[in-house]
């Protein structure tokens, strides 16, 4: 067995510049807060970075506090979506928009403190290209958002050859390389902890504890996590259709042994079986099987027909400020001017 090479510390670690990616959906009382921590954060890291809010199709005060931080500060960047498209699709614009040597993820709502991008560009330094943040605890969620997450990542992580790491969320540092191939990455139907896992890379996990949310109240339902969930158990894992094959496999095997029960019966006791009830409880139990199973096989073609429709993941609506430069032509993640740029935004 090849024993895998030692992670190298990164040419660029001296100063590598710094993008980081906020996807926002009402969070204007949060995020002037956020802003101003950021500003104060950044320099002491690196004197080129760049702040990115994806507005996800927000319905408060968002775009009037983005655009004028965007006016007035320097570094910053709004994105506009051109409706709401969910997390996944303003994460995925953030990192097609975001020019930095390296790409931080990070919550709008103040959750995910500044104080980690130290020791995240720390671990980068080191030789890391993806860096994670891990909750040390959910003490601080419900009882059944606990229950609901422990058991999606069971699930998740059955049979899957690519595992993703329970208590690890979008909170997280990666570098150029790690952006291009998420980039890269053609599907519709995004679910992004599983393409972090899956594009692999060396990774390093640093514990943490999010802060108190500053204002409002989180707008990730129940009924979105769990949609959420649901299109990541489909997108990365074919569990579901194994239960329902092995499922279908352990009826075919009751039913044969019950046909030779009914057989015996007959030949020793010589009674006529009466059926009916029997035949009645069989179909309506064949038949909510067949039409959950067919509802599991229809969730997953619908998936398919969403990846070939090649629909774009989101639309930029607005672009507002100025943050790094454009990357050099021939540089990792390089779009050879605006134009460029514009194009590949179409295209997702």
């Amino acid at each position: 067995m090849i024993a895998p090479a030692a992670a190298q510390p990164h040419a660029s670690a001296a100063a590598p510049s710094i993008s980081v990616v906020l996807p926002a959906y009402n969070e204007a009382a949060n995020l002037p807060r956020v802003l101003r921590m950021l500003h104060d954060a950044l320099p002491a890291l690196s004197d080129r970075h760049e702040i990115i809010v994806v507005d996800d199709g927000s319905r408060d005060a968002t775009p009037l506090v983005m655009q004028q931080a965007a006016a007035a500060q320097r570094g910053v960047r709004y994105l506009s979506l051109s409706r709401n498209f969910g997390k996944e699709a303003a994460l995925t614009a953030g990192i097609d928009h975001a020019r930095g040597d390296v790409v931080v993820l990070m919550d709008a709502d103040g959750q995910h403190p500044a104080d980690m991008l130290a020791p995240m560009l720390e671990a980068w330094r080191g030789g890391a290209q993806m860096v994670c943040a891990v909750r040390q605890s959910r003490a601080d969620e419900g009882l059944i958002k606990r229950a609901g997450t422990w058991l999606f990542y069971r699930l998740a992580n059955v049979g899957s050859p690519v595992p993703i790491p329970p208590g690890v969320g979008d909170f997280r540092l990666m570098d150029r390389r790690v952006v291009d191939a998420l980039r890269a990455l053609p599907e519709r139907n995004r679910f992004m902890k599983g393409l972090y896992a899956w594009v692999g890379f060396e990774t390093r996990m640093l514990p943490y504890m999010p802060e108190a949310r500053g204002e409002g109240r989180s707008s990730f339902s129940l009924r979105r996590l769990a949609r959420l969930a649901f299109t990541g158990l489909t997108a990365f894992t074919n569990f579901p259709l194994r239960v329902w094959s092995g499922l279908g496999a352990l009826i075919a095997l009751a039913s044969i042994g019950y046909g030779g029960y009914i057989v015996l019966d007959v030949m020793v006791y010589g009674q006529d079986v009466p059926g009916w009830p029997t035949i009645v409880t069989g179909i309506m139990f064949f038949s909510g099987v067949q039409l959950l199973s067919i509802g599991i096989l229809g969730e997953y073609i619908g998936r398919i027909f969403d990846e070939v429709k090649q629909r774009p993941v989101y639309l930029v609506g607005a672009e507002l400020g100025a943050g790094l430069p454009l990357r050099a032509a021939g540089a990792p993640g390089a779009v050879a001017g605006v134009a460029a740029d514009a194009a590949g935004t179409a295209a997702r």
